[in-house]
């Protein structure tokens, strides 16, 4: 008699996970993520490039959604995975954008399979879990595999589906090229030539925040290119913000918040979006003060100050190391006069006023540092050293809300 047995769905493991298994799992996932990025960008080094370009964020975070919804779903079958959907057509879509077929994303996926595979085998050596439970993992694994690849499938076909000759199409092809790495000239100009898009000498690019306003694309100019429909829209505009420009982009962006990125080369798009993305974040932060329309260039010192906030961390605690035994209060009370007194160069009267305290109490607190700091305040690289790491203290201390 033939047997009635349904044979298992692509995506569906022939045997379900017990809850428990995202218990020892769950701890795994940020060193995995970290092992699985430097594997498969040694084997496939065009992904170590975009993981450097302007959609990095987007890409990491599109790995740790795919990561961490794997557990999720071990924990809770029913959990919604839409975020994680979303970002792994985008996958799709930019190995369309680039021209690559689809092996390469494919063989990235299963190679994070095995390296994933290899991880829960130690984890089951640590816990003693049973050989038929690793099993057990790892046809759920490669089960889940398959419908990442499908996912992905989709957003690579919804690219291809346009027409070569769709101007759109190729547009939003051209925009992912110069944002994603130096392309050769050739194919360069060649898909200038198809979008019908003068290749310019300088860019400025513009950061959007979502939602963006209906009319938005509308009021745009014919020659300004755009993505707009990505967690983290940008636009494109050749040459310089001119007065006209800027009119355009007044209308265009009514409703709308962006950062005015820096006007430069063609060959540093990515650093001008990636600059503006860093301003909305520090706007979302409370270090830069919100508005409608933000420029780049306003901000530049702060850019510089904070591109590595951890750093700033131990450069302060060296440059500060002798007051960092003082009570906190004091400290704090030094620290706010030094910063004031190497950033102003002001006499005691105008610091006091500046603080609120008597000129001197400014006096006497600039002999504590005197004596506590010793040639640090008369050597022009340590000087420079604590007004930099005091004016950057100080911008992180907003973000805190201290």
């Amino acid at each position: 008699m033939p047997s009635t047995t349904r044979p298992p769905e692509v995506g569906e493991p022939l045997e379900p996970l017990p809850k428990e298994f995202a218990a020892f799992m769950r701890p795994e996932l940020p060193g995995l993520m970290k092992e699985i990025g430097a594997e498969v960008t040694r084997a496939y080094p065009v992904y170590g490039r975009l993981l450097n370009g302007p959609n990095a964020d987007a890409i990491r975070q599109g790995v740790e959604q795919a990561l961490y919804a794997f557990v999720d779903r071990v924990a809770d079958p029913g959990k919604n995975a839409a975020l994680r959907d979303e970002l792994l057509r985008r996958f799709g879509r930019v190995e369309a954008y680039e021209g690559r077929e689809l092996d390469t994303l494919q063989g990235a996926y299963r190679l994070g399979a095995r390296i994933a595979l290899r991880r829960a085998r130690a984890v089951g050596q640590q816990y003693r879990l049973s050989p038929t439970l690793i099993l057990a993992f790892a046809d759920a694994l490669f089960a889940y595999v398959e419908e990442l690849e499908q996912i992905s499938r989709e957003g690579y076909v919804e690219v291809q589906s346009r027409a070569s000759s769709e101007v759109p199409a190729q547009r939003r092809r051209l925009l992912h090229l110069i944002l994603t790495g130096p392309p050769l000239p050739q194919a360069l100009s060649g898909l200038c030539e198809a979008a019908a898009w003068p290749l310019p000498a300088e860019v400025t690019l513009v950061a959007l925040r979502p939602p963006l306003p209906e009319h938005l694309q509308a009021g745009l100019a014919d020659d300004v290119l755009f993505d707009l429909d990505i967690p983290h829209p940008h636009l494109l505009i050749p040459g310089t913000l001119t007065p006209e420009r800027l009119a355009m982009l007044d209308a265009a962006l009514a409703g709308a918040h962006a950062v005015l990125g820096l006007t430069v080369p063609l060959a540093q798009a990515a650093d001008s979006v990636r600059w503006a993305r860093r301003v909305l974040k520090l706007i979302d932060e409370g270090v830069v003060a919100d508005a409608p329309v933000v420029r780049c260039e306003d901000h530049l010192v702060t850019l510089w100050l904070l591109s590595d906030p951890a750093l700033v961390t131990h450069l302060a605690a060296a440059e500060l190391a002798p007051i960092e035994q003082l009570p906190a209060s004091r400290r704090d009370r030094l620290v706010e006069t030094l910063r004031v007194h190497v950033s102003t160069r002001a006499p005691a009267e105008q610091v006091g006023e500046m603080l609120g305290v008597h000129a001197q109490t400014v006096r006497y607190r600039l002999r504590n540092l005197d004596a506590l700091l010793g040639d640090r305040l008369a050597d022009p690289d340590h000087r420079f050293a604590l007004e930099a790491t005091l004016r950057a203290l100080h911008l992180l201390s907003r973000e805190s809300g201290k």
